[in-house]
């Protein structure tokens, strides 16, 4: 019986040091998320005016750009998938993953090959561990992403979607990622970026109208210098939007940890205090048995 007690109380302390992992963790994603959300919200507005600029341009010429033109025929396409670096954040990496493998095989039943660029150290285990290939792997801080990291990502795409089919160029690139909603909300999203799919914010009005523009120098030059930075801009405004994901999703995954490791210290506390109750009724009962048979 003193086993048992024994027992219960490494399990208790054990699960006490591990609950205060799980508060410090909480607290670590409570105080970045805010400045995360404010880098969401900071990046909007640029984001936002180059987006009716190339939506301007875009819809306002006629001319045959290989960004903006749709192909013939899709044979190979360029999927790039945001996960996070560290673990500990519920089902985050998974539900992208998860996303990510529909879009694969979507794509793969339309008879398209697939190159595959990862992002975060749990899109590259993922992959390594299924010995699946991957052309290009891009790790750390994703939970606090650089606008450098965006432009070689934006840089190697282009280059690969600038590149001839025969040479292993791709003809499509699509994103996924997760959208930050709110703090309890966080979408896995597919967005394709080329050939270019102007996508306006959420909250631009339906009914707003594009200004009218003088293209100087000429379309296609406009068009060569704006779409990259509109490419960096969509792939940095994803990566920020998936470190507020990922910093939400961690902050509820530790709260809901360090719940549960307070049920676990309440369970094993009674189960000790029992044993404990039924290792003093024995030792009385054996007193007491003693007695009578020395009494008798």
């Amino acid at each position: 019986m003193g086993a048992q007690i024994r027992v219960y109380r490494q399990k208790i302390a054990s699960t006490t040091s591990m609950r205060k992992i799980f508060k410090a963790m909480e607290l670590i994603a409570t105080s970045r998320i805010g400045k995360a959300r404010a880098r969401v919200a900071a990046s909007q507005p640029y984001a936002h005016a180059i987006t009716r600029a190339v939506s301007a341009v875009a819809s306002q010429s006629q001319v045959d750009h290989p960004l903006t033109t749709e192909p013939t025929q899709v044979r190979r396409a360029a999927v790039v998938v945001m996960t996070a670096d560290r673990g500990l954040a519920g089902s985050y990496s998974a539900s992208v993953l998860k996303q990510a493998e529909g879009l694969i095989e979507l794509l793969h039943s339309e008879g398209k090959e697939v190159k595959t660029y990862l992002v975060g150290r749990k899109a590259q285990a993922y992959f390594d561990f299924r010995s699946r290939a991957y052309t290009r792997v891009w790790t750390g801080g994703t939970d606090a992403p650089e606008y450098s990291t965006a432009q070689e990502i934006s840089k190697v795409i282009l280059e690969d979607f600038a590149t001839d089919f025969a040479e292993g160029g791709v003809e499509e690139i699509h994103v996924v990622y997760t959208r930050f909603k709110s703090m309890v909300t966080q979408e896995p999203t597919v967005v394709r970026l080329l050939p270019l799919e102007v996508v306006e914010e959420e909250e631009t009005p339906a009914t707003e109208l594009l200004p009218l523009y003088e293209f100087e120098p000429e379309t296609e030059q406009v068009l060569d210098a704006l779409l990259p930075r509109y490419i960096e801009s969509r792939i940095f405004a994803a990566m920020l939007q998936a470190a507020a994901s990922e910093l939400a999703a961690r902050q509820r995954a530790m709260k809901s940890a360090g719940d549960n490791a307070t049920e676990l210290i309440k369970k094993y506390t009674r189960l000790r205090n029992t044993a404990r109750q039924a290792e003093i009724t024995q030792e009385l009962t054996e007193i007491v048995a003693g007695a009578d048979a020395l009494a008798s």
